[in-house]
Protein backbone atom coordinates (compact mmCIF):
# COMPACT_ATOMS: atom_id res chain seq x y z
CA UNK A 1 0.00 0.00 0.00
CA UNK A 2 1.74 3.47 -0.96
CA UNK A 3 2.62 5.50 2.05
CA UNK A 4 0.54 8.76 2.00
CA UNK A 5 2.50 11.74 1.67
CA UNK A 6 3.50 14.01 4.50
CA UNK A 7 0.93 16.64 3.51
CA UNK A 8 -1.98 14.28 3.46
CA UNK A 9 -0.66 12.11 7.08
CA UNK A 10 -2.83 12.46 10.29
CA UNK A 11 0.03 11.85 12.96
CA UNK A 12 -1.78 10.71 16.10
CA UNK A 13 0.39 11.52 19.16
CA UNK A 14 -0.84 9.43 21.79
CA UNK A 15 -1.28 6.33 20.13
CA UNK A 16 -0.61 3.98 22.97
CA UNK A 17 -2.91 5.82 24.96
CA UNK A 18 -6.33 4.19 25.54
CA UNK A 19 -7.83 7.00 24.09
CA UNK A 20 -5.33 6.93 21.34
CA UNK A 21 -6.19 3.20 20.87
CA UNK A 22 -9.93 4.29 20.53
CA UNK A 23 -9.17 6.78 17.86
CA UNK A 24 -7.45 3.74 15.75
CA UNK A 25 -10.17 2.21 15.91
CA UNK A 26 -12.63 4.58 15.20
CA UNK A 27 -10.50 6.12 12.38
CA UNK A 28 -9.55 2.70 10.91
CA UNK A 29 -13.66 2.46 10.04
CA UNK A 30 -13.46 4.54 7.31
CA UNK A 31 -10.48 5.97 4.49
CA UNK A 32 -8.93 7.94 7.06
CA UNK A 33 -7.69 4.95 9.10
CA UNK A 34 -5.18 4.60 5.92
CA UNK A 35 -3.69 8.06 6.48
CA UNK A 36 -2.54 7.56 10.09
CA UNK A 37 1.25 7.56 11.96
CA UNK A 38 1.36 6.24 14.97
CA UNK A 39 3.32 8.55 17.70
CA UNK A 40 4.27 7.35 20.84
CA UNK A 41 4.82 10.04 23.47
CA UNK A 42 5.94 7.74 25.90
CA UNK A 43 9.66 6.78 24.93
CA UNK A 44 9.53 2.92 26.45
CA UNK A 45 6.43 2.81 23.50
CA UNK A 46 8.17 3.95 20.66
CA UNK A 47 8.86 0.66 18.53
CA UNK A 48 5.98 -1.15 20.02
CA UNK A 49 3.98 -3.09 16.79
CA UNK A 50 0.15 -2.45 17.21
CA UNK A 51 -2.14 -2.33 13.92
CA UNK A 52 -4.74 0.34 12.69
CA UNK A 53 -7.88 -1.83 11.21
CA UNK A 54 -6.06 -5.12 11.08
CA UNK A 55 -3.18 -3.89 9.25
CA UNK A 56 0.17 -3.61 11.21
CA UNK A 57 1.91 -0.62 12.49
CA UNK A 58 4.10 0.60 14.65
CA UNK A 59 4.13 3.67 17.47
CA UNK A 60 7.41 5.79 15.85
CA UNK A 61 9.11 8.07 18.82
CA UNK A 62 7.39 11.46 19.33
CA UNK A 63 9.93 14.21 17.52
CA UNK A 64 8.16 17.13 16.38
CA UNK A 65 10.60 17.84 13.84
CA UNK A 66 9.57 14.60 12.28
CA UNK A 67 5.73 15.82 12.53
CA UNK A 68 5.43 19.64 11.65
CA UNK A 69 4.57 19.00 8.16
CA UNK A 70 1.53 16.33 8.88
CA UNK A 71 -1.51 17.85 7.55
CA UNK A 72 -3.59 16.72 10.64
CA UNK A 73 -2.10 16.80 14.05
CA UNK A 74 -3.93 14.43 16.38
CA UNK A 75 -3.56 15.39 20.12
CA UNK A 76 -4.54 12.01 22.50
CA UNK A 77 -1.83 11.80 24.78
CA UNK A 78 -0.62 14.24 27.72
CA UNK A 79 -0.93 18.39 28.33
CA UNK A 80 2.55 17.95 27.14
CA UNK A 81 2.77 16.93 23.62
CA UNK A 82 0.95 20.04 22.62
CA UNK A 83 3.24 22.14 24.89
CA UNK A 84 6.40 20.40 22.76
CA UNK A 85 4.74 20.99 19.56
CA UNK A 86 3.44 24.39 20.24
CA UNK A 87 5.75 27.37 18.66
CA UNK A 88 7.75 24.77 16.88
CA UNK A 89 6.59 25.38 13.34
CA UNK A 90 3.69 22.81 13.16
CA UNK A 91 2.06 23.74 9.35
CA UNK A 92 -1.18 21.28 9.74
CA UNK A 93 -4.01 21.72 12.16
CA UNK A 94 -4.02 20.68 15.32
CA UNK A 95 -6.99 18.24 16.46
CA UNK A 96 -6.54 18.57 20.51
CA UNK A 97 -8.13 15.98 22.67
CA UNK A 98 -5.88 16.96 25.51
CA UNK A 99 -7.80 20.20 26.07
CA UNK A 100 -3.88 21.90 26.36
CA UNK A 101 -4.69 24.17 23.14
CA UNK A 102 -7.91 25.23 24.59
CA UNK A 103 -6.27 28.82 25.95
CA UNK A 104 -4.67 28.94 22.17
CA UNK A 105 -5.02 31.96 20.10
CA UNK A 106 -7.79 30.93 17.37
CA UNK A 107 -8.78 27.57 19.57
CA UNK A 108 -12.24 26.70 18.88
CA UNK A 109 -14.15 23.91 20.79
CA UNK A 110 -16.04 21.43 18.47
CA UNK A 111 -18.45 18.74 18.71
CA UNK A 112 -19.88 18.27 15.06
CA UNK A 113 -22.48 16.11 16.60
CA UNK A 114 -24.49 18.56 18.21
CA UNK A 115 -23.21 21.57 16.12
CA UNK A 116 -26.83 22.75 14.43
CA UNK A 117 -26.53 26.27 13.14
CA UNK A 118 -24.94 25.21 9.30
CA UNK A 119 -21.95 27.73 9.29
CA UNK A 120 -18.80 26.68 8.08
CA UNK A 121 -16.26 25.90 10.44
CA UNK A 122 -13.35 28.12 11.08
CA UNK A 123 -10.17 25.64 11.14
CA UNK A 124 -7.77 28.55 11.25
CA UNK A 125 -6.60 27.62 14.94
CA UNK A 126 -6.47 24.38 17.11
CA UNK A 127 -9.85 22.11 17.03
CA UNK A 128 -10.21 21.10 20.80
CA UNK A 129 -12.39 18.48 20.84
CA UNK A 130 -15.25 19.30 23.35
CA UNK A 131 -15.70 17.49 26.84
CA UNK A 132 -17.49 14.23 25.88
CA UNK A 133 -19.77 14.90 29.06
CA UNK A 134 -20.81 18.47 27.71
CA UNK A 135 -21.50 16.51 23.97
CA UNK A 136 -23.85 13.90 25.28
CA UNK A 137 -25.58 16.73 27.34
CA UNK A 138 -26.28 19.03 24.41
CA UNK A 139 -27.24 16.00 22.32
CA UNK A 140 -29.98 14.80 24.29
CA UNK A 141 -30.79 18.21 25.51
CA UNK A 142 -31.07 19.91 22.16
CA UNK A 143 -33.59 16.74 20.80
CA UNK A 144 -35.48 17.15 23.95
CA UNK A 145 -35.77 20.90 23.99
CA UNK A 146 -36.72 21.18 19.68
CA UNK A 147 -40.33 19.12 20.53
CA UNK A 148 -40.95 20.53 23.80
CA UNK A 149 -39.20 23.56 25.22
CA UNK A 150 -37.19 23.00 28.61
CA UNK A 151 -37.33 26.01 31.23
CA UNK A 152 -34.83 24.46 33.16
CA UNK A 153 -32.51 20.96 34.10
CA UNK A 154 -30.23 20.03 36.88
CA UNK A 155 -28.05 17.41 35.99
CA UNK A 156 -25.59 14.96 38.05
CA UNK A 157 -22.29 13.74 36.07
CA UNK A 158 -20.42 10.80 37.22
CA UNK A 159 -17.62 10.73 36.09
CA UNK A 160 -15.63 7.05 34.95
CA UNK A 161 -11.82 6.36 36.21
CA UNK A 162 -11.19 5.82 32.38
CA UNK A 163 -11.36 9.69 33.16
CA UNK A 164 -7.46 10.11 33.66
CA UNK A 165 -6.57 7.43 31.59
CA UNK A 166 -4.49 4.23 31.97
CA UNK A 167 -3.28 5.33 35.58
CA UNK A 168 -7.21 6.17 36.79
CA UNK A 169 -8.22 2.58 35.55
CA UNK A 170 -5.28 0.77 36.84
CA UNK A 171 -5.57 2.68 40.11
CA UNK A 172 -9.23 1.82 40.56
CA UNK A 173 -8.29 -2.34 40.08
CA UNK A 174 -5.70 -2.11 42.36
CA UNK A 175 -7.34 -0.20 44.69
CA UNK A 176 -9.93 -2.76 44.54
CA UNK A 177 -7.46 -5.89 44.79
CA UNK A 178 -5.88 -4.34 47.90
CA UNK A 179 -8.99 -3.35 49.73
CA UNK A 180 -10.30 -7.26 49.04
CA UNK A 181 -6.48 -8.26 50.59
CA UNK A 182 -6.41 -6.07 53.27
CA UNK A 183 -3.69 -4.21 52.20
CA UNK A 184 -2.52 -0.61 51.57
CA UNK A 185 -4.65 1.52 49.12
CA UNK A 186 -2.73 3.37 46.02
CA UNK A 187 -3.56 7.20 46.16
CA UNK A 188 -1.78 8.83 43.46
CA UNK A 189 -4.10 9.69 40.80
CA UNK A 190 -7.61 10.18 42.91
CA UNK A 191 -5.57 10.45 46.47
CA UNK A 192 -8.74 8.96 47.96
CA UNK A 193 -10.77 5.79 47.95
CA UNK A 194 -12.13 5.76 45.20
CA UNK A 195 -12.96 1.80 44.82
CA UNK A 196 -16.70 0.77 46.69
CA UNK A 197 -16.80 4.59 47.13
CA UNK A 198 -18.63 7.61 45.33
CA UNK A 199 -16.35 10.89 45.68
CA UNK A 200 -17.89 13.86 45.74
CA UNK A 201 -13.96 15.96 45.97
CA UNK A 202 -11.03 14.21 45.52
CA UNK A 203 -7.94 14.54 47.39
CA UNK A 204 -5.76 17.05 48.21
CA UNK A 205 -2.68 15.60 46.26
CA UNK A 206 -4.64 14.31 43.40
CA UNK A 207 -3.66 14.50 40.19
CA UNK A 208 -5.86 16.52 39.27
CA UNK A 209 -9.68 18.09 40.64
CA UNK A 210 -12.89 17.09 40.03
CA UNK A 211 -14.25 20.58 40.28
CA UNK A 212 -11.45 21.65 37.17
CA UNK A 213 -13.03 18.93 35.31
CA UNK A 214 -16.98 20.34 36.32
CA UNK A 215 -15.56 23.85 34.96
CA UNK A 216 -14.40 22.80 31.61
CA UNK A 217 -17.53 21.07 31.00
CA UNK A 218 -19.67 23.49 31.85
CA UNK A 219 -17.44 26.11 29.46
CA UNK A 220 -17.19 23.37 26.54
CA UNK A 221 -20.74 22.62 27.25
CA UNK A 222 -21.58 26.48 27.28
CA UNK A 223 -19.94 26.55 23.80
CA UNK A 224 -22.02 23.90 22.18
CA UNK A 225 -25.02 26.14 23.60
CA UNK A 226 -24.32 29.07 22.05
CA UNK A 227 -26.29 28.24 18.94
CA UNK A 228 -29.95 29.44 17.72
CA UNK A 229 -33.02 27.95 19.76
CA UNK A 230 -30.40 26.03 22.15
CA UNK A 231 -31.84 25.00 25.67
CA UNK A 232 -31.17 26.89 28.55
CA UNK A 233 -27.53 26.19 30.31
CA UNK A 234 -28.20 23.30 32.83
CA UNK A 235 -27.12 23.27 36.83
CA UNK A 236 -24.36 20.97 36.96
CA UNK A 237 -22.36 18.80 39.86
CA UNK A 238 -19.75 16.06 39.05
CA UNK A 239 -19.59 13.09 40.99
CA UNK A 240 -16.13 10.51 40.95
CA UNK A 241 -17.98 7.25 40.51
CA UNK A 242 -16.14 3.74 41.59
CA UNK A 243 -16.01 2.31 37.64
CA UNK A 244 -13.53 1.85 35.24
CA UNK A 245 -15.72 3.55 31.81
CA UNK A 246 -18.26 5.09 30.69
CA UNK A 247 -20.02 8.15 32.02
CA UNK A 248 -23.34 8.08 33.69
CA UNK A 249 -25.98 11.22 33.97
CA UNK A 250 -29.02 12.01 36.24
CA UNK A 251 -31.21 14.44 34.81
CA UNK A 252 -34.04 16.48 36.15
CA UNK A 253 -35.43 18.70 33.68
CA UNK A 254 -38.33 21.27 33.93
CA UNK A 255 -40.62 21.84 30.70
CA UNK A 256 -43.18 24.71 29.58
CA UNK A 257 -45.28 22.16 28.88
CA UNK A 258 -44.76 18.81 29.77
CA UNK A 259 -44.74 16.01 27.95
CA UNK A 260 -45.70 12.38 28.49
CA UNK A 261 -42.58 9.86 29.22
CA UNK A 262 -43.97 7.96 25.66
CA UNK A 263 -43.57 11.40 24.27
CA UNK A 264 -40.34 12.29 25.34
CA UNK A 265 -39.22 8.44 24.71
CA UNK A 266 -40.45 9.01 21.03
CA UNK A 267 -39.00 12.78 20.78
CA UNK A 268 -35.44 11.98 22.03
CA UNK A 269 -35.45 8.77 19.50
CA UNK A 270 -33.16 8.89 16.59
CA UNK A 271 -29.90 9.14 15.24
CA UNK A 272 -27.32 8.96 18.05
CA UNK A 273 -30.15 8.38 20.68
CA UNK A 274 -31.17 4.81 21.65
CA UNK A 275 -34.13 5.06 23.91
CA UNK A 276 -34.88 1.82 26.34
CA UNK A 277 -38.59 1.94 27.14
CA UNK A 278 -40.02 0.59 30.40
CA UNK A 279 -40.40 -2.67 29.29
CA UNK A 280 -36.62 -2.62 28.60
CA UNK A 281 -33.67 -3.25 30.93
CA UNK A 282 -32.25 0.40 31.99
CA UNK A 283 -29.16 1.76 29.94
CA UNK A 284 -25.66 1.14 31.89
CA UNK A 285 -22.42 2.51 31.81
CA UNK A 286 -20.88 -0.99 30.72
CA UNK A 287 -23.40 -1.96 28.13
CA UNK A 288 -22.96 1.01 26.19
CA UNK A 289 -18.73 0.40 26.34
CA UNK A 290 -17.98 0.39 22.48
CA UNK A 291 -21.36 1.92 20.85
CA UNK A 292 -22.04 5.47 19.28
CA UNK A 293 -23.67 7.98 20.79
CA UNK A 294 -25.63 7.97 24.05
CA UNK A 295 -28.59 5.41 25.45
CA UNK A 296 -31.47 7.29 27.97
CA UNK A 297 -33.76 5.51 29.89
CA UNK A 298 -35.49 5.35 33.07
CA UNK A 299 -37.50 8.10 32.03
CA UNK A 300 -40.28 9.30 34.16
CA UNK A 301 -42.78 12.15 36.02
CA UNK A 302 -41.52 14.24 38.71
CA UNK A 303 -44.35 13.10 41.27
CA UNK A 304 -43.68 16.65 43.46
CA UNK A 305 -43.31 18.90 40.06
CA UNK A 306 -45.86 18.97 37.67
CA UNK A 307 -43.60 20.15 34.93
CA UNK A 308 -40.59 17.88 35.44
CA UNK A 309 -39.02 14.96 34.32
CA UNK A 310 -36.43 11.95 35.19
CA UNK A 311 -34.23 10.47 33.03
CA UNK A 312 -30.97 8.53 32.97
CA UNK A 313 -28.46 8.18 30.35
CA UNK A 314 -24.80 6.37 29.91
CA UNK A 315 -22.54 7.01 27.37
CA UNK A 316 -18.90 5.85 26.16
CA UNK A 317 -16.88 8.89 26.92
CA UNK A 318 -13.81 7.64 24.59
CA UNK A 319 -15.67 6.86 21.54
CA UNK A 320 -17.88 9.78 21.57
CA UNK A 321 -14.80 11.94 21.73
CA UNK A 322 -13.07 9.93 18.54
CA UNK A 323 -16.17 9.78 16.69
CA UNK A 324 -16.75 13.62 16.99
CA UNK A 325 -12.47 13.79 16.11
CA UNK A 326 -12.95 11.51 13.31
CA UNK A 327 -15.42 14.28 11.86
CA UNK A 328 -13.52 16.90 12.45
CA UNK A 329 -10.68 15.16 10.75
CA UNK A 330 -13.01 14.95 7.58
CA UNK A 331 -13.27 18.01 7.77
CA UNK A 332 -9.94 19.59 7.60
CA UNK A 333 -8.92 16.66 4.61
Amino acid sequence: MRRPRLADTIALVGGETMLGREIREVFSESSIGAQMRLVAEEAEAAGTLTEIGGTAAFLERFDPAEIEDAGVIVLAGSLESYRSISGKGVSGIIVDLTYAAEEAPGARIRAPLVEEDGSEPDLSGPQVIAHPAAIAIRLLLGRLHRAYPIARSVIHVFAPASERGTSGVEELQQQTVALLSLRQLPKKVFDAQLSFNILAQLGEDAEYSLLETEERIERHLATLLDQPEAPPMPSLKLVQAPVFHGYSFSLWVEFEEPPTAAEAEDALRGESIEVRSESEEPPTNAGVAGQSGVSAGVIAPDRNVANAMWMWMVADNLRLAAENAALVVKEIL
